[in-house]
């Protein structure tokens, strides 16, 4: 294995319900013209990014009983009868004061949030993204599952074995996924098969992934690819990219990203990035956080684009790939200059 990439065997496993990746050979699967029994790369996709890290900033507390940013959704019932599954770090089960907005959303617990209540990296993310899916689709069902538990990454190979997975037990209208990364090869294998396989079997499903956080045009994938609708951020004024930003023609659209606040657990943090951490300061922040959090990152631009989708879904009754569709092709057509098509709750 060199810089999160190692290699993966792709055998065919016919009517079995599980993704056809695994890690051993077989002569009978052959795929974009590689050739029966041969070993692909299998890359570590990320919560964080390549060069970055992803959220763009560490959380910052924020009072309890503070309001979210952006503002709960004027329409209540936003989002009623459409489900978004999160795939992410899980959620926190155990929150101590459960802002209204959260009532109801159901996950896995994420088990980067310890039982003393220490807060390691990453702790808090899907719930954070789940905060932002429910204050633009208030109604809609909303499912965190634990698949970023380690370090806030996994590999490819077995990513997709739990998308599809989601996709056969949970009958999502929407995935939110705020994770990825680059790949030498142009592009991933695995999610490759599983768009062809799987997602494109599935009628309406849209697959809603984060452009990452290099602040560089490089592809970051499978947001690159083109079955998925990948979000970047806009700054704080909603009218530019944010610095942290990837961007370029394969994004397909910008939403807000930038000092969001929403729910997150309570519990102590201790920071691991500059500028918290020395030698800018003697010894590492640590803080301790009550239930809410200003964060931001293409990762919490992508659950706000996840809710809009799922709003409009319960308004029109579009499935949600042509509420995606419908929803770009408005942007586009009210593009900002320098910047790209816009999606604001």
């Amino acid at each position: 294995m060199v810089d999160g990439v190692r290699l993966m065997w792709l055998r065919d496993m016919g009517t079995h319900d599980a993704l056809n990746l695994v890690q051993e050979g077989n002569d009978e699967f052959d795929i974009a013209g590689i050739g029966a029994g041969w070993a692909a790369p299998d890359h570590m996709v990320h919560i964080s990014g390549d060069a970055a890290t992803c959220p763009a900033t560490e959380p910052e507390p924020v009072a309890q009983g503070g309001a979210p940013y952006p503002p709960l959704a004027t329409d209540p019932a936003a989002g009623a009868g459409v489900k978004v599954v999160v795939i992410d770090t899980g959620f926190d089960n155990d929150m101590r004061a459960v802002p209204h907005w959260l009532r109801g959303v159901t996950g896995e617990t994420d088990p980067l949030i310890k039982h003393d209540r220490v807060l390691d990296p990453y702790a808090g993310h899907g719930t954070f993204i789940a905060g932002l899916v429910r204050t633009v689709a208030p109604r809609a069902e909303v499912r965190v599952l634990s698949h970023f538990s380690r370090g806030g990454a996994t590999w490819e190979s077995t990513l997709v074995q739990n998308l599809d997975h989601a996709l056969a037990t949970e009958f999502p209208d929407i995935i939110s996924m705020s994770a990825g990364t680059r790949s030498y090869a142009g592009g991933l294998l695995a999610f490759k098969v599983f768009n062809e396989r799987r997602l494109s079997q599935h009628k309406g499903v849209a697959l809603v992934v984060a452009a990452g956080n290099d602040g560089d045009r490089h592809f970051f994938w499978p947001a690159a690819a083109p079955y998925t609708v990948s979000v970047g951020a806009l700054g704080t004024d909603w009218r530019s990219r944010a610095d942290f930003s990837n961007f370029g023609g394969w994004v397909d659209v910008y939403a807000p990203g930038t000092d969001l606040v929403n729910a997150f657990p309570d519990g102590r943090f201790t920071y691991q990035e500059p500028p918290n951490i020395p030698p800018t300061l003697p010894q590492p922040r640590v803080e301790t956080f009550d239930g809410m959090a200003a964060w931001s990152g293409t990762s919490f631009s992508t659950p706000i684009v996840a809710g809009l989708i799922a709003a409009r879904m319960s308004r029109t009754g579009e499935n949600g790939r042509d509420a995606a569709a419908a929803l770009l092709a408005e942007a586009r057509a009210q593009a900002v200059p320098g910047v790209g098509a816009v999606l604001l709750p």
